[in-house]
């Protein structure tokens, strides 16, 4: 299977767009893949609009979840040049002052565009390296490519469960920690519950604790979708130090900065969210 994806990062974009287009045609109309889930949740988020305009954005979020899959196959083996002529990034004077300060950066994204991308085309940008928490693939041998593949330009993906280890072992060298922060924790663990696109919605809390530990600055990551396979993005600061001690039991407000940046980015260009993962898995504790 590796030697699949090695071989698919040599073909031309534009050949792997015409493959996406056939993915996209077998899940959304033959498989029906996750269809009923996303049109309801499409439908809760945007009430005020009309039938077709939520089809329309149901039937594009699939199109562009085909676009990535086939641009994070061709990325894994593209060049810095490549990369850099494809992701504008638009203050990145933002990361190169805490890289000059020998400061620890968080970087929050969410599913949003391309966030397979981000890692790759920040990596090549930058001087500073860029670690992310990525969730272990069941086939040893994919789970090594894909690595090996997000390691090429320093950074270093490393596994949840690998995460406090990580963290701890770099404390002392200054950093930029990737973290994917749109995904639903556990039921039962603590959470951020805030109103997401007309949604009770939970978030993790980690990046709180993170930030604090390392004296990082938060950013969110907005990255938006100039044209077919090519990205702007912008840094927007969520919080920095110095931090004062949070009481127990404290909000966190880098999450509420964090899903608030998300859902004006949801209500500009609907279609470029993940929709298919399943966002809403339970209810908010009535003592929440």
């Amino acid at each position: 299977m590796d030697r699949v994806l090695r071989w698919l990062t040599r073909v031309p974009l534009v050949a792997l767009y015409a493959t996406g287009w056939f993915v996209y045609v077998v899940a959304f109309h033959i498989l029906r893949w996750r269809r009923d889930q996303v049109a309801g949740d499409v439908d809760r988020a945007f009430p005020e609009k009309t039938a077709a305009e939520r089809s329309a954005i149901v039937r594009q979020s699939y199109r562009n979840l085909a676009d990535v899959v086939m641009e994070a196959l061709w990325g894994f083996g593209a060049s810095a040049d490549e990369l850099r002529r494809r992701v504008a990034f638009e203050n990145p004077e933002i990361v190169d002052r805490c890289a000059g300060a020998k400061q620890s950066v968080v970087l929050l994204t969410p599913h949003f565009c391309n966030w397979e991308w981000l890692l790759l085309a920040g990596g090549a940008t930058f001087g500073l390296p860029i670690d992310a928490v990525y969730q272990t693939l069941r086939v040893p041998s994919v789970d090594r490519y894909f690595r090996e593949a997000r390691s090429r330009f320093g950074g270093k993906p490393f596994p949840r469960q690998d995460f406090v280890y990580e963290l701890m072992s770099r404390a002392g060298t200054p950093r930029a920690y990737g973290l994917i922060a749109d995904q639903t924790p556990p039921r039962g663990e603590r959470a951020h519950w805030t109103r997401l696109v007309n949604r009770d919605t939970a978030f993790f809390v980690g990046a709180e604790k993170i930030a604090r530990f390392l004296d990082a600055t938060v950013l969110y990551v907005a990255m938006r979708r100039v044209r077919r396979g090519h990205y702007s993005v912008r840094f927007v600061v969520l919080a920095e130090p110095p931090y004062v001690r949070a009481a127990e039991g404290e909000d966190s407000p880098i999450m509420e900065g964090f899903a608030r940046e998300l859902e004006r980015a949801i209500l500009v260009s609907p279609a470029d969210w993940l929709w298919v993962q399943k966002r809403w898995k339970y209810p908010k504790p009535s003592d929440g």
